[in-house]
């Protein structure tokens, strides 16, 4: 059966398949964006030695006091169980303060305590709110609609898996 696109090794000699060529770029530009992700974790890392979704989460918690673990997890689009392992780390480490609601004895509210506020204040600007949501956020809501378009149908392709999506990448 023919597939729908040819490889370089099938093109004709000394030529490249104009749509591999187009692939392989898109795959470079997808390599340059995860490694600047990647270079940005570990960057926070050696600075401040949180990495960089504990350190998105810390600034969360500082900006929005009192906050909930499942409100938290909502604002970094994360899954609650994730949220509630970044928040259980910053706890530890004597980062942020865990307090139950009076109201709701289920329910913890979220504050930073002096030792998470120091150690934000090492943090650059783009950093604390993440490197690839705050480029995101830069670019203009048509490129973003095309954009959103064009991944969903490389997802669709790949027939990737949704919970992926609530994944961070600095835990990939």
């Amino acid at each position: 059966m023919p597939s729908r696109t040819r490889t370089a090794a099938a093109a004709p000699r000394g030529r490249r398949a104009p749509q591999d060529d187009a692939a392989t770029q898109v795959l470079r530009q997808f390599r340059q964006v995860f490694n600047a992700v990647k270079a940005h974790f570990q960057q926070v890392e050696r600075s401040v030695g949180l990495g960089g979704a504990q350190v998105w989460a810390l600034s969360v918690v500082r900006d929005n006091p009192g906050v909930g673990i499942g409100a938290l997890a909502r604002t970094m689009d994360i899954h609650q169980s994730t949220a509630s392992n970044l928040v259980r780390t910053l706890v530890e480490r004597g980062l942020v303060a865990a307090a139950k609601d009076d109201a709701d004895r289920r329910a913890v509210q979220l504050r930073v305590l002096p030792a998470g506020t120091k150690l934000l204040k090492h943090v650059p600007a783009p950093f604390a709110a993440g490197l690839l949501p705050a480029a995101l956020r830069s670019l203009d809501a048509t490129t973003l609609e095309r954009l959103q378009e064009d991944l969903g149908a490389l997802i669709v392709a790949l027939d990737a898996d949704e919970r992926g999506a609530r994944i961070p990448l600095a835990d990939l």
